[in-house]
């Protein structure tokens, strides 16, 4: 867990230092990429809300988007695209105050998801003034091992996009 805490509390002076707010939706991780961001003192100055939408039930209701939608749209879970457009909604519901958006979506394991893709494989992506997609395949059926690897990659992208992001109040 420490590598977690770490980016999240790396990604959390980032935020700080630039006045930003942020939202996360992640699946397989489990809601680790939230925690990391939330065991920073005063987390509430830039962390608006999270979702773990681990079901079809769970993207409608905290997304509001439906399985059909995707299908319709040619995109299905466990893909870049679906991380985008993830991150991108949790942004978006969660009010114009709110300049990023994290998401990620994935199998942790032990077996693969109904996709064909291996446990140990996730993508995950960051929606706001810089926008970054990424994929992950560990190699392992070990669940809780893919979901810190999960958790750290996803931070580690925010922080990256935060780096390289131009600052919004010069």
């Amino acid at each position: 867990m420490q590598p977690i805490l770490e980016l999240g509390a790396r990604a959390a002076v980032l935020l700080k230092a630039r006045g930003e707010r942020i939202a996360v939706a992640e699946t397989s991780a489990g809601g680790l990429i939230s925690a990391g961001l939330l065991a920073v003192p005063g987390a509430s100055t830039f962390f608006v809300g999270g979702a773990i939408t681990y079901s079809a039930r769970s993207i409608r209701a905290l997304a509001g988007l439906t399985l059909d939608d995707l299908q319709a749209a040619g995109i299905r879970s466990s893909s870049e695209p679906y991380a985008a457009l993830l991150a991108k909604t949790i942004r978006e519901r969660h009010g114009d105050k709110v300049i990023w958006g994290l998401s990620e979506t994935g199998a942790a394991g032990p077996d693969g998801n109904r996709y064909g893709d291996p446990a140990g494989h996730t993508c995950f992506a960051v929606s706001g003034p810089v926008t970054l997609v990424r994929s992950l395949r560990t190699g392992r059926a070990d669940r809780f091992a893919n979901m810190q690897a999960f958790a750290a990659a996803t931070l580690a992208l925010l922080i990256e996009a935060l780096e390289a992001a131009p600052d919004r109040r010069a």
